[in-house]
């Protein structure tokens, strides 16, 4: 399997901040790039991580930029493909993810809009 940089993806420009989040390590030559979205927030965010960087990782970094206000970082679950990311310990590779994929962020408590 080839890696890419996933920084000119079409799927990376939909709607994100301009700025890219950073969990890789600066001497990475070919890293992912990762797009998060919350849905509470009405946002999305690159981060540009490894193969190796953990959900949690991913998750704790995309929640400080979109959610900053949330005290309860457990009460969120990280989806991927439609299902939830059960253990937030695993690798972006372990748990299915590629270099362009979306994560989603939502609370596990549905809250009615106001």
């Amino acid at each position: 399997m080839s890696q890419t940089n996933s920084a000119g993806h079409f799927v990376n420009s939909l709607r994100v901040r301009p700025e890219v989040l950073r969990v890789a390590p600066a001497n990475v030559t070919t890293p992912w790039v990762v797009r998060v979205q919350a849905a509470e927030a009405w946002d999305a965010v690159r981060v540009e991580c490894t193969e190796n960087s953990t959900i949690r990782d991913v998750k704790q970094v995309a929640m400080a930029n979109l959610l900053p206000d949330i005290t309860e970082p457990d009460a969120w679950m990280v989806k991927l493909h439609g299902a939830e990311v059960a253990n937030e310990g695993v690798t972006l590779k372990v748990a299915g993810a590629l270099d362009a994929s979306t994560l989603f962020l939502t609370s596990r408590r549905r809250r009615p809009l106001k």
